[in-house]
């Protein structure tokens, strides 16, 4: 199998540069370990998105919505119609393995193929790699570092670990939904960073007494029917059916040493790669997204990292195409 270039990642990043690369009179070949925007199908059932629908639009084809923001299930199946309307070549649940070669002739390598290429993007995200506690118990069936929707847990006793918009909207879902819920988080209160219609909600509810919190606290251990808190007041153990571990997520550091590309020794772990093309250090590999903030997966979203396509096209078409294409 052959193309000009191989993106790996099929998310919202990295259709929008399959997208431009082919506008730049490219061929390319989308890979996927998951489904089609793969990240997407894991967040909560009808989940609002924080953006309005111009702000994720790719291509320039048009998001409509029958809200002033949309839906996940919106969102989802507004970047299959946008796939199939560019004619995009995607092959998905195909785990990315190996890479040779350099620069005009690389070997990409899935668990099902190997693919020639000139280039290779990579806009893989982050969602599929949690941040694990490292806790004992945390391998327990009860335990999920995702949450998808609350109707499972009523009347059931759930842990949520984590204190940013996450562990707010899940919070505040079981709660409605029937669950005992108790909050533990690491700092001294709900994020500031968590968006403003949903803070105060939580704040509220922690306040009359409907959610149970715990700040400045951490699980020291998960059990079957419990779990123990390290709180300021000592420590605890509280019943527990249930533990929603939403405590964010990483780029997957695995695939990049797989693939060559570096990390720097900042705090953050980012990938070395160059701002004005995306060019990692090794000469024909380039990074999209929310991958390029390394460990500060808060700076890239759909809506400025879409914008990396862009980039990414207009140098591979200077090199392999045509120079006077320039993407939308």
């Amino acid at each position: 199998m052959q193309t000009d270039a191989v993106i790996i990642g099929a998310g919202p990043v990295g259709l929008a540069c399959a997208i431009e690369i082919q506008r730049s009179g490219l061929s390319c070949i989308t890979v996927d370990k998951g489904a089609l925007v793969n990240s997407l199908t894991g967040y909560p059932t009808n989940m609002e998105f924080f953006s309005t629908p111009d702000l994720i639009e790719i291509g320039g084809h048009p998001l409509v919505s029958s809200r002033y923001k949309p839906i996940r299930e919106e969102a989802i199946d507004y970047y299959r119609r946008v796939a199939e309307c560019e004619n995009l070549t995607l092959l998905l649940f195909e785990r990315v393995t190996g890479l040779d070669g350099s620069e005009g002739d690389f070997t990409v390598r899935t668990d099902k193929r190997d693919i020639r290429c000139k280039a290779v993007v990579v806009a893989t995200g982050f969602f599929d790699q949690p941040n694990r506690l490292g806790l004992p118990g945390e391998d327990l069936s009860k335990v999920s570092h995702y949450y998808r929707e609350a109707f499972t847990y009523t009347g059931r006793d759930v842990c949520i670990v984590g204190g940013k918009n996450s562990a707010a909207i899940a919070a505040l879902q079981c709660h409605r939904r029937g669950a005992r819920v108790t909050l533990v988080h690491r700092g001294p209160d709900v994020s500031e960073k968590v968006k403003y219609w949903l803070r105060p909600d939580l704040v509220n509810r922690i306040a009359e007494g409907s959610i149970m919190a715990f700040f400045s606290s951490t699980l020291t251990a998960i059990r079957a029917d419990h779990v123990e808190l390290a709180t300021p007041e000592g420590p605890r153990r509280i019943p527990n059916d249930v533990v929603l571990a939403l405590t964010g997520y990483r780029p997957d550091y695995g695939l990049f040493d797989v693939l060559d590309i570096a990390v720097g020794d900042d705090p953050a772990r980012t990938p070395i790669y160059n701002p004005e093309t995306h060019e990692t250090n090794r000469q024909g590999v380039f990074i999209a997204g929310t991958v390029c903030g390394g460990l500060h997966t808060s700076r890239w979203f759909i809506e400025n990292g879409r914008h990396h396509a862009a980039l990414i096209a207009g140098s591979l078409g200077c090199r392999y195409g045509n120079p006077s294409a320039v993407p939308s």
